[in-house]
């Protein structure tokens, strides 16, 4: 009996977007420096949020016995992404120096790391998810019950098929001359 499962993809993707934004903040954000290296407190308040958002959505459901409301890790997606996009925006940190060095990977990657959280977050409100339908195995055929119900999809080539090859004729005897066509 097949038995339907659902897989909710807004947690998914807001928790994969979360560990984006984890991993960019030991990337290079300004040339050579991290976004650890980089921050004071900004780091700490981005793995909070990005935390919060995987909790919300994955962990907070199934620890707690009270379901924690998906608009939650909206308001925490947002908020992680308006700290990213003013981080990408303004001038560096002093720590980078004076000249302002070029920002780096790091910081790309935390920015499409928080559009991911808010994506995710906005799809687990609309509670889209994947219908995926197992089925039990069949055995696995044989060699002989194989060809036994294969079609060839192939007429005969000789024989009185009335078609196929040599105008439906037997084939040559062994050693004789080919019979000329007309």
């Amino acid at each position: 009996m097949p038995r339907a499962q659902r897989i909710p993809v807004g947690p998914l993707v807001a928790s994969a977007g979360a560990v984006l934004l984890i991993v960019s903040l030991f990337l290079d954000w300004y040339e050579t420096l991290t976004g650890w290296t980089v921050f004071e407190i900004v780091d700490v308040v981005l793995v909070s949020l990005a935390l919060a958002t995987i909790f919300s959505l994955l962990v907070g459901p199934r620890v707690m016995r009270q379901e924690i409301s998906p608009s939650v890790a909206v308001i925490i997606a947002i908020a992680t992404l308006a700290v990213v996009v003013t981080q990408a925006f303004n001038d560096p940190p002093a720590v980078a120096g004076d000249g302002g060095p070029e920002q780096d990977v790091g910081i790309w990657l935390a920015l499409g790391g928080a559009a991911l959280m808010v994506a995710g977050a906005l799809a687990a409100t609309t509670q889209i998810s994947l219908a995926v339908e197992t089925r039990p195995r069949e055995e696995p055929a044989t060699a002989e019950t194989r060809e036994a119900s294969a079609p060839t999809g192939k007429a005969p080539l000789f024989g009185s098929g009335g078609g196929a090859g040599r105008g439906g004729a037997e084939p040559p005897e062994p050693g004789t001359a080919r019979p000329e066509r007309p």
